[in-house]
């Protein structure tokens, strides 16, 4: 899969078992990742602000071939013979979510198939929105049925270029399991970093924000928008938190006298504020304690606001409880594809709003 925050592919090798307890085993048995070249992540940048049909059609077919690409590297890595893999789950990039509407995901099925030789399974999110769904968030079915706590209720969010949390009962119980997007994870951190700082592309471990002082009068402001104050289910996505977003912080923190250290701290602060509003206002449910995954767990100046805004929650890093958080969204689409299979449904309507469970994702024969 590839996210919102443009950084690159993620692709797993998950192996599954069902569990006498109505949950799912997994072993992780590879994992890598595949940075987009400099001239890819601006074709998809673009391509996210507008372009032109031929391009779309293009990179369509050339984003096919990077996650194929991917693919064929993880089963290498993972020393699994391409006819002992059931299908490739391809979540692809997204490149608009109306929420409740439409979305639309890239990377063509065909390329990959092609590529590997392989089933692959792709378009996760159309069938929730037909459903009446918002097609966001995918991730809570696997929060549920892998991640879950024995013994307590339990938060897990994920920090990609959105963030999103989901609350899972004990047990991997599906009934009960809520989630939503909170707002911004890193899109807006990484995007203020790369406008003040062209040569960086995020604010590697957070340095320029520790420098930085945030301004809670720009932040408070930013939080007044409807998004966050509207109940979920609801999920957002780059259609908001874009590059005209960025600017318009960097633009009204220059006002202030703000350095570039105060405007990315301020981002910082803004993730973080809106992750502790969130829970304060949405989750009713007993957690004690938040596991925290996604390429902004890794950012100490973001963990370290989040942990501070989260109080009295206890948040943690989902690497300490299980693998490298990192892999967390490339594992919960591998389950997307392991449930199609097995014609199992892959969405939790009380997340997304749908009318019901619904089979997600469309196969394409290798």
């Amino acid at each position: 899969m590839s996210g919102t925050s443009l950084d690159g592919i993620s692709a797993a090798v998950a192996r599954f078992r069902d569990a006498s307890d109505g949950c799912i085993d997994v072993d992780l048995l590879a994992y890598t990742s595949r940075a987009y070249s400099s001239a890819e992540r601006t074709r998809l940048s673009a391509a996210l602000g507008g372009g032109t049909p031929a391009e779309y059609c293009r990179l369509n077919f050339d984003l096919g071939g990077w996650l194929a690409d991917a693919a064929i590297q993880v089963m290498a890595e993972a020393g699994i013979a391409r006819e002992d893999i059931a299908a490739i789950a391809s979540h692809g990039q997204t490149i608009w979510h109306e929420p409740g509407h439409s979305t639309w995901q890239w990377g063509e099925a065909s390329v990959i198939a092609e590529r590997t030789g392989i089933d692959v399974i792709n378009d996760f999110r159309v069938r929730d929105v037909a459903a009446g769904g918002q097609g966001a968030p995918l991730v809570p079915i696997a929060d549920a049925m892998l991640f879950s706590s024995s013994s307590e209720w339990r938060g897990l969010q994920n920090l990609g270029g959105i963030g999103n949390i989901t609350v899972v009962p004990p047990h991997g119980q599906l009934d009960g399991v809520r989630a939503f997007d909170t707002g911004p994870g890193v899109a807006v951190i990484d995007g203020v970093t790369h406008a003040l700082r062209p040569d960086l592309t995020y604010d590697v471990d957070g340095k320029l924000a520790r420098s930085g002082k945030p301004s809670m009068r720009i932040v408070k402001e930013l939080l007044a928008h409807p998004y966050f104050s509207a109940p979920p289910p609801k999920s957002t996505g780059r259609e908001l938190f874009n590059s005209d977003y960025v600017q318009r912080l960097i633009s009204t923190a220059r006002t202030t006298g703000a350095t570039d250290e105060d405007i990315i701290a301020t981002a910082v602060q803004l993730t973080a504020e809106s992750i502790g509003d969130a829970y304060r206002r949405f989750i009713a449910e007993p957690v004690r304690e938040v596991l925290v995954s996604g390429g902004g767990a890794k950012n100490p100046a973001l963990f370290a606001a989040i942990e501070k805004a989260a109080a009295p929650i206890a948040v943690r890093h989902f690497d300490d409880v299980y693998f490298d958080g990192e892999a967390k969204e490339a594992v919960a689409f591998a389950l997307l594809g392991y449930l199609h299979v097995m014609k199992r449904p892959g969405n939790v309507p009380s997340a997304t709003g749908a009318r019901g469970l619904r089979v997600l994702g469309k196969r394409t024969p290798a």
